[in-house]
């Protein structure tokens, strides 16, 4: 909800009856100012998951943003709405942290992408949620909404067992044990308690304690660090940060008469909210690489159609006959982003790094994907202004294409396999072989450093 909440409520501040006087130039940091929020609490980030847990630091989130919903609410200018956007996005980073690798953790291997692809589709329901309401009521009845939905996680959440992969990580196996009955409903989980304590045992050994170094000196890390840097930047290069901030503008600028901007968002929305529920009954049977790869071509075109109906209608040529193309393309776009590019990245991230790694490699991962935001929003406001709308839809289709090629070319798969399988993956070796000799395996490892 954080994150959509521009779109419809900015022209409300914008107006003449705005509630809190706004500028043009403040209404555009309103938007930048979420992402650099997420930039500061990349090291908060790294510290709790790993300190905390996963559990306690989505716990963490969940308060700070109960805290700027009130904020927001209650808020007599703009500063205020600033301060609760920025601690907004500190909670939104780490909560994108925390719960993928929540989920990953405790999930079965068999259904570990249907319940990570759950992450995006419960941030769609916010965006969607927002779309439906926010431009229709006043801007402390949203607020109000984030308020209910945050008590209701606070209330629940706590009563939720931590990862079981972070237990044992952190020496409790009783409560790693206790864990896993919990989650499996079952009290016979000795064989999968024993598979968990090996991987982590394996990791454990590989070195004496987690460094920033090893995600480049290591070729398992560098490469699941270089696979998730690539994705979490196309997910921004591919524009949906410049579509759900400022999708509002952008129906209005293409004269989309058919329907209201309002409509068109929640439309939008709601494509996505339904092409991304699809995506996750479907990642653990079609696998990652399809999706990522049908995604990137499909999106790519829909947002190059959109490039060149810009392009005529800002060179004077008639298009009011294709007036309807923009729209078209754009809730196609919704459809084939969300099905693959938009979705796959929350399953992967959580499922690449090791778990000594897995903060440090993750909240990189993170800080690329806020940092292109950032890129994204201020290279379309550039872009838009002096050269005209269309460039940076070609910039985005052109990237579209790119992170298809990078997916068939560089991405192994990983559906179907458990985190200490898509290690040895990563590491070029067969899953099968590497686990029968565990020490080998281990020696190969660490013989996988560069040497000076």
């Amino acid at each position: 909800m954080q994150y959509g909440w521009t779109s419809p409520t900015v022209p409300i501040l914008l107006s003449d009856d705005s509630p809190i006087p706004v500028t043009k130039h403040q209404a555009e940091w309103l938007e930048s100012i979420l992402m650099l929020g997420a930039c500061a609490g990349l090291p908060v980030t790294m510290y709790l998951v790993d300190k905390i847990g996963r559990k306690k630091s989505l716990i963490v989130s969940a308060t700070t943003t109960l805290l700027a919903w009130i904020l927001i609410a209650v808020a007599p200018s703009v500063e205020y709405i600033f301060v609760a956007r920025f601690f907004s996005g500190m909670a939104g980073d780490m909560a994108f942290v925390a719960a993928p690798m929540y989920i990953a953790e405790m999930a079965d291997q068999k259904i570990r992408g249907f319940l990570s692809g759950l992450v995006y589709v419960m941030m769609l329901m916010g965006i969607l949620l927002l779309y439906c309401v926010a431009p229709f009521v006043p801007v402390w009845v949203p607020c109000v909404i984030g308020i209910c939905i945050n008590l209701i996680g606070l209330i629940i959440f706590p009563f939720q067992p931590d990862s079981p992969y972070y237990l044992l990580y952190k020496n409790k196996p009783e409560k790693a044990k206790a864990a896993l009955r919990m989650l499996r409903r079952s009290e016979d989980v000795e064989e999968e308690f024993k598979d968990i304590a090996t991987a982590v045992e394996r990791q454990k050994n590989e070195g004496d304690r987690s460094k920033i170094q090893d995600l480049f000196r290591i070729k398992s890390n560098r490469k699941a660090l270089i696979i998730m840097v690539v994705l979490n930047a196309s997910q921004h290069m591919s524009s949906i940060s410049v579509m759900l901030m400022n999708l509002h503008s952008i129906l209005d600028e293409a004269g989309a008469v058919y329907v209201s901007a309002s409509t068109g968002a929640i439309i939008f929305s709601g494509v996505m909210f339904c092409s991304a529920m699809t995506a996750s009954l479907a990642i653990d049977n079609f696998g990652r690489k399809m999706l990522l790869s049908v995604s990137g071509v499909m999106a790519g075109v829909c947002l190059m159609v959109v490039a060149v109906y810009f392009t005529l209608k800002n060179n004077g040529y008639d298009v009011i006959s294709v007036s309807w193309l923009p729209l078209a393309m754009v809730m196609l776009y919704a459809a084939c982003f969300k099905f693959g590019i938009g979705l796959v990245p929350i399953v992967l991230t959580a499922e690449l790094f090791p778990a000594k790694t897995k903060a440090i490699g993750m909240t990189l991962s993170d800080a690329f994907y806020v940092a292109f935001a950032v890129i994204t929003l201020q290279l379309y406001i550039e872009l838009k202004n002096y050269f005209g709308i269309q460039v940076p839809f070609y910039i985005f289709a052109i990237s579209c294409f790119c992170t298809a090629i990078f997916t068939v070319l560089y991405i192994p798969e990983t559906k179907g396999k458990s985190l200490e399988e898509i290690q040895f993956i990563l590491k070029g070796q067969d899953p099968n072989e590497a686990t029968a000799k565990p020490k080998e395996s281990t020696e190969v490892y660490k013989n996988e450093a560069f040497v000076p």
